[in-house]
C-alpha cells in the first residue's frame, strides 16, 4: 500500500531547479530534442530507401519524448498536482523503453540490403559440359 501511494501522490515534494537529478533530466529532455532534429537531417541524407522508411517514427518519438518529459520535469518544481506523480514518470520510462525495444525488433525484422542481380544469358550453360583443358 505504502508503494501505491508512493507512486500515486499528487504532490511529491518540492524540487528546484538547481538541483543536480532535475538538471539531468532537464538536460537528457533537452538531449531528445536536439537528436529529433539530428535524426531528421540524417534521414534526409539516407540513400538507402529501407531504412529511410524504417527510421521514419524515430524523429517524431523523440521529439514528442523529450517534450513530454520537460512537461514532467517543469510540472514537478513548480508543484503542478496530478501532473507531478511520480507514476507519470513510470509510465513515460516503461513506455519510452518499449518503443525502443519495438523499433529495434522492427528495424532487424524488415532491413534488408538489394543486391545486385547477375543473370545468365542462357541458362543452359550451367549445365553443359565446358572446355577440356590442355596440358
Amino acid at each position: 500500500m505504502s508503494l501505491l501511494s508512493y507512486l500515486f501522490h499528487p504532490n511529491p515534494g518540492h524540487l528546484a531547479y538547481s538541483s543536480p537529478s532535475a538538471a539531468a533530466v532537464l538536460g537528457a529532455c533537452t538531449a531528445l530534442i536536439i537528436l529529433s532534429f539530428a535524426i531528421k537531417y540524417w534521414r534526409r541524407r539516407l540513400k538507402n530507401s529501407v531504412t529511410r522508411k524504417l527510421s521514419r517514427a524515430w524523429s517524431s518519438i523523440s521529439f514528442w519524448f523529450g517534450a513530454s518529459g520537460l512537461l514532467l520535469v517543469v510540472s514537478r518544481v513548480e508543484q503542478i498536482q496530478f501532473i507531478a506523480m511520480r507514476f507519470l514518470w513510470a509510465f513515460w520510462g516503461m513506455l519510452l523503453l518499449f518503443l525502443i525495444f519495438l523499433q529495434w525488433r522492427i528495424f532487424r525484422m524488415r532491413h534488408y540490403e538489394v543486391l545486385p542481380r547477375v543473370d545468365n544469358l542462357d541458362p543452359r550453360d550451367r549445365y553443359l559440359p565446358g572446355k577440356k583443358r590442355i596440358g
